[in-house]
């Protein structure tokens, strides 16, 4: 059965759309750098590939791979987490109509993106992350509570990603706005929109499901790290 452009999004978007931010080698493997993101990706996911990727990947920080099936770790790597992850799609979602105290967010604003990222989990954001696509958020009284933005971009669609809101202020539509507005950003340039979310998540798949995103498929998010001397 052939695969759809997204059960591999992390190759998909390192060979296209992204490939000016690959590290690697195509005939072996590709990731992002590690202050970006830690994903990367390995041509068919062979010992060698995986191999040649974790040679890219700092000894003390992880490699993240997203992929339709599990991946079995080569000598040197071991799996410090893995989980299904569901992958949400939608052509779009309604257009936003609330554009206020909105705003765009970039180098200025990192270190409180990754704060903000580091009190909500949303997923990976590091010291460069945001220069992935467009992000917007909001502040109050100056500091950031409420962001949203774009991850992978492959061809015909982009990720929604870091959406997250500040504990306190929580219940008020935040993250639904934003991403209404960064989706009318990846709308306008025809391409679709895709998300990933722990099914555990109920709150958050309630709010995407609100917003018009469906499951489209689980993929299976595996993290690999190296092995330390003389761990067994």
């Amino acid at each position: 059965m052939a695969l759809h452009i997204l059960d591999r999004p992390v190759w998909n978007a390192l060979t296209t759309h992204q490939a000016h931010l690959a590290l690697g080698d195509p005939a072996h493997g590709l990731r992002y750098p590690a202050d970006i993101e830690p994903f990367g990706a390995a041509r068919d996911n062979a010992p060698d590939q995986l191999l040649a990727l974790g040679k890219l990947t700092p000894m003390d920080g992880g490699l993240a791979l997203v992929e339709p099936d599990k991946i079995v770790p080569p000598p040197g790597l071991l799996v410090l987490f893995e989980e299904p992850v569901r992958q949400m799609t939608a052509a779009r979602i309604p257009a936003p109509d609330d554009y206020s105290g909105v705003i765009a967010l970039g180098n200025d604003d990192a270190p409180d993106m990754r704060a903000l990222a580091e009190l909500t989990q949303p997923g990976p954001f590091h010291a460069r992350t945001h220069e992935l696509g467009d992000f917007v958020g909001v502040r109050e009284n100056g500091k950031l509570i409420a962001m949203a933005g774009m991850r992978m971009r492959v061809p015909g669609f982009t990720e929604i990603s870091a959406v997250c809101t500040h504990p306190d202020a929580r219940g008020r539509g935040l993250a639904a706005k934003l991403m209404r507005i960064v989706a009318a950003k990846i709308v306008a340039r025809g391409e679709q929109l895709f998300l990933h979310v722990y099914p555990h998540n109920k709150g958050a798949i309630a709010v995407y499901e609100k917003l018009g995103f469906r499951h489209r498929a689980d993929v299976q998010l595996t993290v690999l790290r190296h092995r330390q001397p003389g761990e067994a």
